[in-house]
């Protein structure tokens, strides 16, 4: 539901901003019949493509913000043509607070941290902007923080965890899931003993399932997965707009255990979302026919705006009494995990699903890139594979379908026939565990022709060139 500083946003906006006046106009809007929070459910909806790019920037912003300092970043152009978005410094700020309680509260106490910033730190907003936080939030608890910004940089990593790891009290690794997961796999053939290094981890960009989490806190020794990880929600669009805490991992932990639970929280059984929460003050989201939209200010203040992901808003109580159904007692669950002075049952929960477009279609039938994850991060298979691959529906000259997985071989190993095999059957049991169309398909002898594996050597630049996130679908 909409709230006062949504509805104060919205007037402001329309009140000084030249393209969102237009906007309104066009769409038949008077800005003075929006008088209370509930009226914002009327207001039509923002896009990149219906409202940001057919305006010039400069109507866009708040007024003379071109004129002074300006921050850029940009999308990746994986979804189109890169878009510029202009931020200010309250973004930082905003996202400095959730650091700042990740910094505060370590299983390892407040010693000594070294950062070691594994993000794009080009014109992509995830390392800048969390460079920035990470600084602004130990400057404001005068914490003995350093931070290492090596971007997307293997051999750079490597050398500060041997060479300058070793002089901290914990080590926290930031990066996206299957850089970090390509960085503990190779940690020990690197000279680099993780656990002895007291190891935090912190993601964004792309959700991953509590398999992916338990398996990396058991590689690196992290001492406490809901305490010691966190994954950000963030976008190019307005910075980082939703944390996970300790409580949102617990309560995904918990209602995976139940499908029917499962499904009744978060929609679907076929993926896993990221559940995160969000500080109200800051932005806020709605769901709208199981798309979100968001409302929070910047540099280019954006009110009702659709960013392309789909997911739902979800409250404590909600959640609760929910569970509670099933016959889960989150409050009991909470205190089981000691960890009650780090919940807030305030600040309301949104999950993610990846975009829509993240999928491929074979034979009717949906195919996620998690059905193929889960797959290869079973302990057999993880001294082959990386986790990384590309998928795609293909055809061949008899004009039959079928699905074509690249798939990434650690540093090291070779291309076999016996590892494809070994990769094939790994995969066709998680889809026949996972999807009930394709366990039905499976049965039938033409099955076996469905999915064809390809390997290729560590980083190759076809499909896994380094410094890259990873692209798990390859539209046809």
């Amino acid at each position: 539901m909409p709230s006062k500083p949504s509805l104060e946003l919205f007037h402001k906006a329309a009140r000084e901003l030249p393209a969102y006046k237009q906007f309104l106009s066009d769409n038949g809007v008077d800005a003075a019949t929006i008088k209370q929070s509930n009226d914002l459910l009327r207001v039509p909806i923002t896009s990149k493509k219906t409202y940001l790019v057919p305006n010039r920037l400069e109507d866009l912003v708040w007024k003379n913000s071109l004129e002074n300092l300006m921050i850029f970043c940009a999308t990746s152009g994986s979804t189109g043509e890169p878009y510029y978005f202009p931020r200010s410094e309250s973004l930082s700020e905003q996202y400095s607070h959730t650091i700042e309680n990740y910094l505060r509260y370590s299983s390892y106490g407040k010693g000594r941290t070294l950062v070691i910033l594994g993000f794009g730190m080009g014109i992509w907003i995830g390392g800048i902007i969390t460079y920035r936080a990470f600084q602004m939030a130990a400057q404001n608890m005068g914490a003995p923080v350093s931070i290492l910004p090596t971007g997307y940089n293997k051999v750079e990593i490597f050398k500060a965890l041997r060479k300058l790891a070793p002089s901290f009290d914990q080590t926290i690794i930031v990066g996206y899931p299957p850089f970090v997961k390509q960085l503990v796999d190779e940690a020990a053939g690197e000279g680099v003993d993780l656990k002895k290094l007291h190891v935090r981890l912190f993601f964004a960009a792309e959700a991953f399932t509590e398999t992916f989490r338990n398996y990396l806190c058991e590689q690196a020794g992290v001492q406490n997965p809901l305490l010691d990880t966190m994954n950000i929600y963030g976008s190019a669009d307005i910075g980082a707009m939703a944390y996970e805490t300790p409580l949102s991992i617990l309560i995904r932990r918990l209602a995976i255990e139940d499908p029917l639970l499962y499904r009744e929280l978060f929609g679907q059984i076929e993926k896993t979302p990221t559940l995160a929460q969000f500080n109200p003050d800051f932005i806020e989201f709605e769901e709208v026919d199981g798309e979100l939209l968001l409302t929070g200010d910047s540099a280019m203040p954006l009110i009702r705006y659709a960013i392309g992901d789909h997911g739902g808003v979800l409250h404590y109580d909600h959640i609760a009494n929910l569970m509670a159904k099933y016959g889960i007692n989150l409050d009991a669950e909470i205190s089981k995990t000691k960890l009650l002075k780090h919940i807030n049952k305030n600040h309301p929960f949104v999950f993610v699903y990846e975009r829509a477009d993240l999928s491929v279609t074979l034979h009717g039938l949906n195919i996620y890139p998690e059905f193929i994850k889960e797959a290869l991060i079973k302990p057999s298979l993880v001294r082959y594979f990386t986790e990384r691959f590309t998928m795609a529906t293909k055809t061949d000259i008899h004009h039959n379908q079928f699905l074509l997985i690249n798939i990434e071989l650690q540093p090291g190993v070779g291309v076999t026939a016996q590892i494809a095999e070994k990769a094939l059957r790994a995969i066709r049991k998680s889809l026949i565990e996972k999807s009930s169309e394709f366990a039905e398909v499976s049965k039938s002898k033409m099955s076996e022709e469905l999915i064809k594996i390809e390997l290729w050597p560590n980083g190759h630049p076809r499909y896994f060139a380094p410094g890259t996130k990873q692209k798990w679908v390859e539209k046809s």
